[in-house]
């Protein structure tokens, strides 16, 4: 009994000074303060360091993860249609073939600039081949557009109906793209006193463009680009 209570009493009187080390501490020096409290600061400053860490850490993984999982469908799709181009390879390369022969078809139909005149004598040839009188036939400006240039060219003629008809079709028969557009159709009174028809059109007809010209396109596209990225 005696050997217990004199190591209750030890314990007692450690507790004791321990708890007098935290009594009446002055919070505005801290270095004044005995060991025990200061090695209690110490340790609740670096917890809560550990633990403001751990937190940081965790909110930027929690982070990512979330931005990895949005993206997740979209690298599978992206996945699929890479593997569906893969399987496809050899057919796909056949597909290109198919367009850019295509391609070359289409610009075999369109005039260079020394074939203009002679595709403008065609289209005149061929409404008078078919007994129309031209009343206008007046070529407008020139534009230029990205892979071609396209001329409008202000037509009219006066004739018969059928022969209108005709003229359309023999237009749209040309080796070379022409396109009728704006056609407006009206009798007109002729000079005989005869009962005719007069048809207003644009004709649009295309070509492609020089090497010049594709280089001024070029150049003109890569100093816009350079001006949207300043």
């Amino acid at each position: 009994m005696a050997k217990a209570s004199t190591i209750n009493f030890d314990v007692g009187t450690l507790l004791g000074q321990a708890t007098a080390q935290f009594r009446n501490l002055n919070t505005n020096e801290p270095g004044q303060w005995p060991l025990l409290p200061k090695a209690a600061a110490w340790l609740a400053a670096a917890l809560a360091v550990v633990v403001a860490g751990w937190f940081l850490l965790l909110t930027d993984a929690t982070d990512e993860l979330e931005a990895a999982r949005q993206q997740e469908p979209q690298l599978q799709a992206r996945y699929r249609d890479r593997l569906a181009q893969a399987v496809n390879l050899g057919e796909l390369r056949k597909q290109k073939l198919q367009v850019q022969e295509y391609v070359m078809q289409l610009e075999k139909q369109l005039p260079g600039k020394a074939e203009m005149d002679a595709l403008l004598s065609d289209i005149n040839q061929a409404g008078l081949g078919r007994g129309l009188q031209f009343e206008l036939f007046r070529p407008g400006q020139v534009q230029v557009k990205d892979y071609y240039a396209e001329l409008p060219i202000a037509i009219r003629v006066s004739g018969r109906y059928h022969d209108i008809g005709s003229f359309a079709a023999d237009v749209a028969n040309l080796s070379r793209i022409v396109t009728l557009q704006n056609i407006s159709i009206a009798p007109v009174q002729a000079r005989d006193g005869s009962s005719t028809l007069a048809m207003d059109a644009t004709a649009r007809t295309y070509r492609y463009l020089d090497e010049n010209e594709i280089a001024e396109q070029r150049k003109a596209a890569a100093a816009k680009a350079a001006g949207a990225r300043k």
